[in-house]
């Protein structure tokens, strides 16, 4: 399992070179004192306790936040550096996390099963036993101001109306609630909603003799409909106003619009799951490439010597997959724009290695293990990372650079039977091409003669703002020439 080492910060005077170098401003070092009565049992007014916290880690480029798997070590095991303590799932792998310092992990701070973000503390490291008791107060004291927030601002609320009942605060409240005819006669000018007049109107109630519930005492349509005693309408009313913003629109869109929004339950027999990490990341791309102009070149291959070839080598544990990401990298030699990529929409870059990357369907997602150097490296060689590569993928296992670092996309869903399909952009690459089946069809040479021979569709979706359409069509007639000539996937 891949594993990573996990980013602490000291608490304490001496601080952590290794961390500097990590996370220079993002988690700033704090010193924590030893309470006053241990200062004062020691006599010393400068102990400081040594507590680390355990951050969790940034395991790749694209990752915002991670889920804990597992924790390898318990509350009160002594570490060793380099020592695995934790199991982090990142956006596409779980990787074992290692620990830079010796110590007792004293808190778990996000337990089994949750999520944390980038560089939020996951855990206490304690230097000795002393300062385990100090450092479960501190994960208390940090897991606290997370759920006090919210009840705060209703308790501050609440003494200041009931110390003032005896003084003159809460006369104004009463008499708007007891004598509000009195109270509204002073300004002399009813502050009501549009809506809440026509009703008025309707029911004929007088406006004057209704209390507002509204902002500043304005009187809403659920007032107009409790004075007129139309109480079974309220309810119905209220689950349109979680709609205010539809009210622009007529009233039938709000209505539908709000019965939308306020209908999230699921239908009779079904379950709703929520996205893995890895779920969310493959969303989150996708996302993005929406944003990227593309277009797609569709071209029919045969593929009669390339299966010929298949049978006479498979048994080297050479895999059809790794024969067409082999010809895809030859033809991307000769075809360099096909292999660069646009990041920032102002420029764009030719990448000087070409690395292959092949989506795998695994439990729970998608992810794109990458054969580095495709274009340099011999087919055998190449089918045997490809091996190891797969193997690592279904253990979730790859590291960073195993799955990020294409340049182009390969997708075979052929071995499936699929004849043809279109496949979405990876973001930071300029191509991806998606492979169909190769069936037996009937083809017409060019003295009109008919035989039936083995043709693939292939499809290539790519960035209309580096590669154009004669660029793709040159690099599909490359690969065309290619596969129908497998002779050069060997050499």
């Amino acid at each position: 399992m891949a594993t990573s080492p996990v980013t602490t910060n000291s608490l304490s005077s001496s601080s952590s070179s290794l961390f500097s170098a990590s996370l220079p401003s993002l988690l700033p070092r704090r010193r924590v004192p030893l309470p006053l009565a241990l200062r004062r049992r020691h006599g010393t007014p400068a102990i400081r306790a040594k507590i680390r916290e355990i951050f969790m880690p940034a395991l790749s480029s694209t990752m915002t936040e991670g889920k804990i798997v597992s924790w390898v070590k318990a509350e009160g095991d002594r570490l060793s550096k380099g020592e695995s303590v934790v199991v982090v799932e990142s956006d596409k792998a779980d990787m074992d996390v290692e620990t830079f310092y010796d110590g007792i992990l004293a808190a778990i701070v996000v337990p089994e099963g949750q999520s944390a973000p980038v560089g939020a503390p996951i855990g206490l490291l304690a230097e000795s036993e002393d300062e385990v008791p100090l450092a479960k107060a501190q994960a208390l004291s940090q897991s606290q101001p997370q759920t006090p927030p919210s009840p705060p601002p209703p308790s501050e609320a609440t003494p200041p109306p009931s110390p003032p009942p005896a003084t003159a605060p809460p006369t104004p409240v009463a008499a708007a609630a007891a004598a509000a005819p009195p109270v509204q006669e002073g300004p002399r000018k009813t502050i009501a909603t549009p809506f809440a007049k026509k009703l008025a109107k309707q029911h004929k109630v007088d406006l004057a003799k209704v209390a507002g519930t509204g902002p500043y005492g304005r009187i809403t349509s659920t007032d107009i409909e409790a004075a007129a005693g139309i109480q079974p309408k309220k309810p119905a009313a209220a689950p349109a106003a979680p709609a205010p913003a539809a009210s622009i629109t007529a009233a039938a869109t709000a209505t539908a619009k709000g019965s939308a929004a306020a209908a999230p339950s699921p239908l009779p027999g079904s379950t709703v799951v929520p996205f893995t990490t890895m779920r969310a990341a493959v969303s989150k791309n996708m996302l993005e490439s929406l944003s990227v102009p593309t277009f797609r070149v569709g071209y029919p291959v045969m593929t009669d010597a390339l299966e010929a070839l298949y049978e006479k080598i498979k048994s080297k544990g050479v895999t059809m997959t790794v024969l067409l990401a082999k010809a895809a990298a030859m033809a991307l030699a000769q075809h360099p724009v096909v292999n660069a990529s646009c990041k920032d929409g102002k420029s764009f870059g030719f990448n000087s290695n070409i690395n292959i990357a092949v989506a795998v369907a695994i439990d729970g997602g998608l992810i794109t293990p990458v054969l580095q150097d495709a274009d340099k490296l011999d087919l055998y060689l190449l089918s045997q990372q490809w091996k190891e590569l797969v193997k690592k993928a279904h253990a979730k296992q790859l590291s960073p650079n195993e799955y990020n670092s294409g340049t182009f996309t390969l997708s075979n869903l052929g071995m499936f039977g699929v004849d043809r399909f279109d496949a979405i952009l990876p973001p930071g690459q300029g191509a991806i091409m998606a492979v169909g089946a190769s069936k037996p069809t009937v083809v017409a040479d060019k003295d009109g003669f008919f035989s039936v021979k083995s043709k693939m569709l292939v499809n290539v979706t790519a960035d209309h703002r580096i590669i154009y359409g004669a660029d793709l069509a040159a690099f599909l007639r490359t690969f065309s020439k290619t596969v129908e000539n497998p002779e050069g996937l060997t050499l």
